[in-house]
Parts: C-alpha cells; structure tokens; sequence
C-alpha cells in the first residue's frame, strides 16, 4: 500500500462504495424482496463490524507511516470519523434483532390484546432503527466520497466528473457564416400589382 493522493482517494472511494452497498442492503420493511429476518440482519452486523475494522485499518496504516503525506491528515480524519456512523448503524440493527427475535417468540400470540400492542411497537422501533441505520451509512459513505474527491489529484476529478456526467454538454450552434448557402432560404420580396 501507498499513500499517495491517488491511492488515498481511491480507497476512499472504495469504503465509501462499501458503505453504500451496506445501505442498499438494508431490510425494507413492507418490501417483500428486502424484508427484514433475524439471521440477515445478524449477517449485516457482522459485515458492519467487518468495514468498522477496515476503517481502523485505514487509519492505522497511515498513522504508522514514516512520513505523513500533505493530505494524510485529511485520510486519517475521514476514516476515523466514518467509524462513529458504522457503529450507530450496527447499534441500530443491533435493535432491529433483537425487535425481530420478539416478533418471532411472540408469533403465536399475537392475537392476544396485551402482546398485540407490544407487537406493535416492536414493528415501530424496527423501522425507527432501520431509518437510523440508512442515515448513518448515507453520512458515512457522502463523507468518505467527499474526503476522496478533496484528496484526487484534480484530473482525476476532473476524469470522474466526466465519467459521472449524465449528458454531455451540447454542442454549440454553427454560425450564421457556417451555414452553406443552399440551406438560407432566399427573401421573398412580394410585389402587388
């Protein structure tokens, strides 16, 4: 590993791109294809502890160089700051799970007026914590990616603009004295009689 800017912005974008991915799996409750279930929620955990020590990595491994980088300061602070969103998010399906192991424990009495209204709120606090996880990972991931656009050399940025541009600019309209003769219509000049 290296720690030039290019490097550095790269892996940046890399766990950035890591966290989004966390986020775009997370259970969407109500979606039958996203639904939230104990053992995927428990998977996503893990792999949220996973990026948290591959933050503490990142960090490590530039605090530890020889000789800091102008720009490794700014690495070093996106990284670690990325850590406090990516724990709330595991913290928040930490809740999700355990919501979700009730939901399950109580199944067969969930017709009964007392458990009913715990149920109730079980499913509440599951969407509240799976809302608290998105945002967290949003923040984490827009940080990261704006920490690594700050660290790119800028024609790299200027390259990754270009590649994220939707629509290429349009191009300009010819001149008047570009235009070939044939295609001005001629003046009509009417004459009465």
């Amino acid at each position: 590993m290296n720690n030039t800017p290019l490097a550095d912005a790269r892996a940046l974008r890399a766990t950035a791109s890591a966290l989004d991915a966390q986020r775009g799996n997370l259970p969407v409750p109500g979606d039958p294809h996203r639904s939230a279930d104990t053992v995927a929620v428990a998977r996503q955990i893990s792999q949220l502890g996973t990026l948290i020590t591959t933050l503490g990595d990142q960090v490590l491994f530039r605090a530890n160089a020889e000789t800091l980088a102008p720009h490794s300061t700014k690495v070093i602070t996106s990284f670690a700051a990325a850590v406090g969103p990516v724990g709330e998010a595991a913290s928040a399906l930490g809740s999700v799970a355990r919501q979700l192991s009730f939901l399950e424990q109580t199944e067969h009495l969930r017709d009964r007026p007392g458990t009913r209204g715990e149920r109730e709120m079980a499913t509440l606090v599951i969407g509240n914590a799976l809302g608290m996880a998105d945002i967290a990972l949003r923040d984490a991931a827009d940080s990261l990616h704006a920490a690594s656009a700050a660290v790119s050399p800028s024609s790299v940025r200027l390259q990754t603009a270009r590649s994220r541009s939707t629509a290429a600019a349009p191009s300009p309209a010819p001149s008047a004295s570009a235009v070939p003769a044939a295609a001005v219509p001629p003046n009509r000049i009417t004459r009465s009689r």
